[in-house]
């Protein structure tokens, strides 16, 4: 857990000059449309918004990245407590295709304001937020688009069970739609696979709540993070930024202290049976060395009633990072299709 912007211009216009010949042309369409200034002062697409919650109001931090008015997808990072800063892998790709996205950091996260308020960690604000996100910056169903990963999956799932009719389109990323289920495959498949006398010795250090002691890193990071997490030999550095800004007290709060499975406020939280509500095109995307169950994954993708699979073979938790070649053209892939109004896509 201790473990370029290269946007070419010939890239990016034969992604533009592909976009030009859909039906309904977009000023996106050129390296300028693309790259559009909004009015006033230039913040290079940074916007804090003003968020009101049952304690007072605060602020969160956004920035656009491109300009698409058919396709905008909104971030929602994992944690809860982590920070946009992993989601920068997608600057390597989206912006050749035109494709719009904007970052956003959860309140508490690193960016935006992190008040000292327990009460306001509940799944259920963090959905107000996310609408109230949606409406300063002007998304609808004519362009947005949510990708959650890891918490953001369940975030962008609730978000999506209440203010569907504002979507366009989602995406749940490496994230399970079901704790206990998470849980149970955590203990009895990924455990299995992992030295006994490794597994014995993390659980009797979170058996005395020795989460931050030394020892309880030194067995995680080679025998659980190094091969779920994240499989490449060296982090990047977005990755690391992200789990070093990491709020702890929000995280322990809804995901629990353990890093070996998950408790707190989240841990009954199960929506498998709502998932047949969900009418929007969805994509939901798998890894082979997840944390989060393949299967489950795929069958998540025929529980809601538009629904597609992608699996990431040599990807794990974060597979935008460790299985790029797959991640990517998946998502873009989906994100055309659907705005070309396919309710499915086939990988």
């Amino acid at each position: 857990m201790r473990h370029a912007l290269a946007v070419l211009a010939a890239p990016l216009l034969m992604g533009a000059l592909a976009y030009a010949q859909s039906p309904t042309p977009a000023p996106a369409t050129t390296l300028r449309g693309y790259f559009a200034h909004q009015d006033g002062v230039q913040t290079g697409g940074a916007k804090l918004i003003p968020i009101k919650t049952p304690k007072e109001e605060f602020k969160v931090w956004t920035k656009r990245f491109g300009h698409n008015p058919r396709i905008k997808v909104l971030l929602l990072h994992g944690g809860p407590g982590a920070t946009h800063e992993y989601f920068e892998s997608l600057e390597g790709f989206l912006p050749a295709e035109g494709i719009e996205f904007i970052y956003y950091d959860q309140l508490g996260s690193a960016y935006s304001d992190q008040p000292k308020e327990p009460d306001l960690w509940t799944t259920a604000r963090f959905v107000e937020e996310v609408e109230q996100v949606r409406v300063a910056l002007g998304l609808d169903k004519e362009n947005f688009y949510l990708l959650g990963h890891s918490w953001g999956g369940i975030l962008a799932v609730e978000y999506a069970l209440k203010y569907g009719s504002h979507l366009k389109g989602l995406i749940i990323s490496n994230m399970m739609m079901s704790i206990p289920d998470y849980v149970s495959y955590a203990d009895k498949v990924l455990a299995k696979q992992m030295d006994p006398a490794v597994v014995k010795e993390i659980k009797e250090l979170e058996a005395k709540g020795q989460y931050e002691s030394p020892r309880y890193m030194e067995l995680l990071v080679p025998n659980f993070y190094a091969k779920h997490i994240c499989r490449l030999p060296e982090w990047p550095d977005p990755l690391n930024r992200a789990f070093a800004r990491l709020n702890r007290d929000i995280y322990v709060l809804m995901q629990g202290p353990s890093e070996f499975g998950a408790s707190g406020r989240l841990e009954k939280w199960d929506r498998k049976a709502d998932l047949k509500n969900l009418a929007m095109p969805t994509l939901v995307i798998g890894a082979t060395h997840d944390t989060m169950d393949p299967v489950h994954m795929k069958w998540v993708s025929t529980q809601v009633q538009q629904g597609s699979y992608l699996l990431c073979p040599q990807g794990s938790h974060m597979s935008m990072w460790d299985d790029q070649k797959t991640y990517f053209p998946g998502l873009v892939k989906f994100l055309k299709a659907t705005d070309k109004g396919k309710k499915r896509v086939k990988f």
